[in-house]
């Protein structure tokens, strides 16, 4: 069973986030620029938030909204919920799916130290896999002889 600090330790972990006064045009920019799809709105060091690329096309674009005018506290999620380094990913996975969510800010003493996201969970379920169907193939291919030396 995979950690939340296992996967933490294996990214490079930027942490990238704004403040809930920053406009939702500054949100934009940074995720195009870091090629992202959630942003953290942090305020004096403190978790408030976390802003999506649906957030942004859902409240702002399509009602044809200023994203220079429009505050991140307007749109983000607030109080969004969260793991620590001890979770695992599979309760991760568990939380996102019956939350209906994709990143899930990872806290430590109640600082922010990283970003769980459903791909980092679907990718550790796919290595997991792997390793065992090559664990399984080197079983079968290693066993040459079934019961009295006869081929299964």
């Amino acid at each position: 069973m995979t950690t939340v600090k296992q996967c933490i330790d294996q990214k490079s972990n930027t942490i990238y986030s704004l403040r809930s006064t920053d406009s939702v045009e500054d949100v934009l920019i940074l995720m195009r620029d870091h090629r992202v799809r959630a942003i953290l709105v942090i305020d004096e060091g403190n978790l408030v938030g976390i802003v999506s690329q649906g957030d942004c096309a859902i409240k702002v674009l399509l009602p044809f909204e200023n994203p220079k005018l429009i505050t991140v506290s307007k749109i983000m999620t607030s109080n969004p919920f969260t793991v620590t380094l001890s979770n695992s990913l599979e309760e991760c996975m568990a939380i996102m799916v019956h939350k209906n969510i994709r990143h899930l800010p990872v806290l430590d003493k109640a600082k922010v130290v990283g970003v769980i996201s459903i791909g980092d969970t679907v990718k550790n379920i796919i290595e997991h896999q792997s390793d065992q169907i090559k664990f399984l193939e080197n079983y079968i291919n290693g066993y040459k002889g079934g019961i009295n030396g006869s081929q299964i």
